[in-house]
């Protein structure tokens, strides 16, 4: 096997986000809902008989040179001892600084599609220690499924069937503008004192009321630093659609049965109807202990 071609990196939505508090080293302590999406980037990987690693950036959006696809190779070279290399290309669909894990999905994506070209057969559990060195979110991904998320979004416990029904509709909003996620923790006026919730109440609370749990804590300081996200919010709701912001924003996303019209939507804004996924379409590539 010497390549593998459009794989797809999915998105993630936060159907809720508590801050419950602060670590003595400035790490906060979270408490999430992860839920996989059918918006995907793709990457195509081509293996190498030498060490060397490149990546190709397809589309406008221009990608740090040192990226976490890159990042996540070397850390699966240097974690396996695997003298092979890679060529990557990212076709780059998910927009960036949107909560929506895109960055960490690409990451994910390659430590999946390298650990099969290079016939590595690390079980999930060895790359989910590689992937959480390069980001929270990244074991995430690895897991594969849906999953209830604590300490800072590392500690994960899969979520059940019931938790999430499976093929609901879901519009995605991405303002124009983007937000860095060190900047809304830091913010002085961040609430870190919600308290603790369980995995039996969420479970409870989406049978009585779908996708309608808790909040994100997050979205009151982002509205101030990003005026787009109230926008976007209004927007959803002049359709009739409850609006929530997912992760550290600025996308924002809303339940949905119906066609949406976005005629009248900034031209500037990507929206996308997606549904969501149970499993990470690669989830299958990597075996559990």
């Amino acid at each position: 096997m010497r390549s593998l071609h459009d794989l797809p990196a999915p998105a993630k939505l936060n159907l809720f986000l508590h801050v419950l508090g602060r670590r003595s080293d400035g790490y906060h302590l979270l408490q999430s809902a992860f839920m996989l999406l059918d918006w995907c980037d793709l990457l195509h990987v081509e293996c190498r008989a030498s060490a060397r690693l490149s990546r190709e950036d397809l589309g406008s959006t221009a990608l740090p040179e040192d990226d976490l696809c890159l990042r996540a190779a070397r850390a699966l070279q240097q974690a396996s001892g695997c003298t092979k290399g890679a060529h990557i290309t990212l076709e780059k669909r998910l927009p960036t600084q949107a909560g929506l894990g895109g960055g960490s999905s690409d990451a994910a994506t390659t430590l999946l599609a390298l650990n099969r070209l290079w016939q590595l057969d690390l079980p999930r559990s060895t790359l989910a220690r590689i992937a959480l060195a390069l980001g929270a979110d990244v074991p995430f991904f690895i897991l594969g499924q849906n999953a209830w998320a604590e300490g800072v979004g590392e500690a994960l416990t899969p979520l059940p069937p019931q938790a999430v029904q499976a093929g609901t509709r879901f519009v995605v909003v991405k303002p124009a503008a983007g937000l860095e996620t060190a900047r809304i923790f830091s913010d002085p006026s961040l609430r870190r004192d919600t308290q603790a919730a369980t995995i039996a109440g969420f479970v409870a609370e989406q049978a009585r009321s779908a996708f309608g749990f808790g909040r994100n804590d997050l979205q009151p300081v982002a509205q101030r630093l990003c005026p787009e996200v109230a926008q976007a919010l209004h927007w959803l709701a002049s359709r009739g659609l409850s609006g929530r912001m997912t992760g550290s924003g600025s996308a924002v996303f809303a339940v949905t049965k119906d066609t949406i019209d976005v005629s009248d939507a900034p031209a500037h804004w990507s929206i996308k109807v997606c549904q969501n996924l149970g499993f990470h379409p690669l989830a299958e590539w990597v075996r559990d202990e």
